[in-house]
C-alpha cells in the first residue's frame, strides 16, 4: 500500500489566506488537502467561515466557478464605500422582482454588487418597510460587506458598520463617472412654409 503524501500542486490560494465565499462571507483557508471522491483523489480547500462557525470543503478546480475570490484591495473597498453614498436608479416597486435582482447580485459576489444591494435595500427601507425575505437579504448583504471591508481596511467590524451607515445616511452624491448621454432629440419640423 502506497503512502499518501500531501500534494505539492500549485493552487491559486494559499494556506491561511483569507478568501470570500459568495453568500457566506470571509473565511480562512485552514488546510489544502486531497480527499477521495468517487474513486478519485481531488484537491480541496478547507475553509473556516468564522461568521457562521462553519467549515466547508471546496474542490480547488471548482473554486472559481463557485465564486471563491481573494479579499479585495483597500482601493476596491474604498470604491464600494463610495458607491453606497452615490445617487442610484430607483429599484422596482414589486418586491419579488427586487428580491430576485438583489439575490442575483449577491450570488455574483463582487464587493460592488454587495454594496449595490446594501444601498438599494437600505434606501427602499426608508420608503417602506421591507418584507421579511428582503430584510434578511439586506442583513446578509450588510454582514458580507462589513466582513470583507473590515479585513480589507484592517478595521474593526463595528467601525466599518458605523462608516457604512454614515455613508448611507449622507446626502447622495453624483456618481464620479457620468452615464452615457441620451441621443439628442430631433428638432421639430419647421411649420413655416
Amino acid at each position: 500500500m502506497k503512502k499518501v503524501t500531501k500534494s505539492r500542486e500549485t493552487t491559486k490560494y494559499k494556506l491561511k489566506q483569507q478568501v470570500v465565499y459568495p453568500l457566506q462571507g470571509v473565511g480562512q483557508i485552514i488546510s489544502i488537502e486531497k480527499r477521495l471522491f468517487k474513486d478519485q483523489k481531488l484537491l480541496y480547500y478547507i475553509i473556516y467561515l468564522e461568521v457562521t462557525d462553519m467549515t466547508v470543503m471546496v474542490p480547488v478546480d471548482k473554486a472559481d466557478e463557485l465564486g471563491i475570490r481573494a479579499i479585495v484591495s483597500k482601493k476596491k473597498s474604498d470604491e464600494a464605500l463610495t458607491l453606497i453614498s452615490e445617487e442610484f436608479e430607483p429599484i422596482p416597486a414589486d418586491w419579488k422582482l427586487r428580491y430576485q435582482m438583489n439575490l442575483d447580485l449577491l450570488k455574483q459576489g463582487s464587493i460592488k454588487d454587495i454594496a449595490t444591494v446594501v444601498r438599494a435595500l437600505y434606501h427602499r427601507s426608508k420608503v417602506k418597510e421591507l418584507p421579511i425575505l428582503e430584510r434578511k437579504l439586506f442583513d446578509s448583504a450588510l454582514r458580507l460587506l462589513v466582513d470583507e471591508v473590515s479585513f480589507s481596511l484592517n478595521k474593526s467590524k463595528d467601525d466599518v458598520e458605523e462608516l457604512i451607515f454614515n455613508k448611507l445616511e449622507a446626502e447622495p452624491k453624483k456618481p464620479v463617472k457620468k452615464p452615457a448621454k441620451k441621443p439628442a432629440k430631433k428638432p421639430a419640423a419647421d411649420s413655416a412654409g
